[in-house]
């Protein structure tokens, strides 16, 4: 993505999440030199029309993917979902929770995806994690990475088996992103290799298959400009060992539209028929024709796109100020409207929720 974070504290005890810590202009134009976090900028394209083709849909007659069954929630047959990472006050359990809520007062209606951010260390599921799944909302829980290499030598194999056992005792379908974004140039010196990622994540995923965790599908995210610039390709484990292939997109440095910068990994993904999230997305203000524009572009290309089954919007600003770095939603009339309108479109609301008008 074109995020970096940092580990943040909160008041909360040892609770501990991922804070936005540099813009996603920033990290987009330290990637687009050698390229970023979620994305690669290509042209300046600010359009808002639908794509040409539209995607043949994936096969959902089976669960998704391969090794370990998928057994995590079941992605809907038509339409996406849409959910949000939510930017909290602070990071108590009350505060995330309500910072939730409020998003989704705002938004007009409950959301069917909650993004939570754990670092390697760090237990899961948490209260906030189980709050989301018991109040009728499905988890994309990403799990922040360490050496790959270390991770392969065993070292780490009874902190895998905790989190493993934990995930199989709480016993609810959830998506599980583990080391997002591994193809962004400031994770190398804890990737290593494509290679080595891919053995790391093969590891991981065999702990959790010998424990018999059934309730997990497994979420494999780059960033957009990974695949724009061929990058994020090698990362790939495999169709056996992926259930959802997932990208977070940004519009680069250039400002370029949803659609230019998602379309290298949706030509990608076409060849992988999964389910497919984007994992993260979102604008800054000054973004051509406001963040409203950009929440549309995303919306048309889903329902051009029947690969892609949810949209989880980044609604963070980060503490730098520094206006690309500034995501959130709240303070802008127009892009509420925006959201307000997409997530309250059939389409996207397969569930038949409540909608506030």
């Amino acid at each position: 993505m074109r995020e970096r974070h940092r580990l943040h504290a909160g008041s909360g005890g040892n609770r501990v999440k991922w804070q936005v810590a540099a813009a996603i202009g920033l990290v987009v134009a330290v990637a687009a030199v050698v390229v970023a976090a979620v994305t690669v900028v290509r042209h300046d394209d600010t359009s808002t029309g639908l794509a040409a083709t539209p995607t043949a849909a994936p096969n959902l007659t089976a669960p998704p993917g391969g090794a370990g069954g998928g057994g995590g929630p079941t992605p809907p047959k038509t339409g996406a979902w849409v959910g949000a990472v939510v930017q909290p006050p602070d990071f108590t359990k009350k505060s995330e929770e309500q910072a939730v809520l409020d998003w989704e007062s705002q938004m007009g209606r409950k959301m069917d995806v909650v993004h939570t951010y754990h670092t390697w260390d760090n237990p899961f599921p948490d209260e906030v994690d189980r709050w989301a799944v018991a109040n009728g909302r499905t988890l994309l829980l990403s799990w922040g990475g360490t050496d790959t290499r270390v991770i392969q030598s065993g070292k780490y194999d009874d902190l895998i088996r905790q989190r493993a056992a934990a995930v199989k005792a709480f016993g609810q379908p959830i998506l599980l992103e583990w080391r997002w974004e591994m193809d962004r140039p400031n994770l190398q010196s804890q990737i290593w290799t494509p290679e080595d990622y891919v053995a790391a994540w093969t590891h991981i995923r065999a702990i959790f298959a010998r424990a018999k965790v059934t309730n997990v599908s497994w979420v494999w995210c780059p960033t957009a400009d990974g695949f724009a610039s061929g990058r994020a390709q090698k990362y790939y484990p495999g169709d056996a060992q992926v259930d959802w292939t997932c990208a977070d997109v940004y519009p680069g440095e250039n400002d370029s539209s949803f659609q230019t910068q998602a379309a290298a990994y949706l030509d990608w993904a076409k060849q992988h028929p999964k389910p497919a999230i984007i994992g993260e997305y979102g604008a800054y203000g000054g973004f051509p024709g406001g963040q409203a524009t950009w929440v549309q572009q995303a919306a048309a290309e889903a329902k051009q796109n029947p690969l892609i089954k949810g949209l989880v919007y980044f609604n963070w600003d980060d503490q730098s100020g520094r206006p690309r770095t500034q995501l959130s939603l709240r303070g802008d009339n127009d892009a509420v409207g925006a959201y307000r309108a997409f997530v309250a479109d059939p389409y996207f609301n397969q569930r038949s929720l409540p909608v506030s008008r």
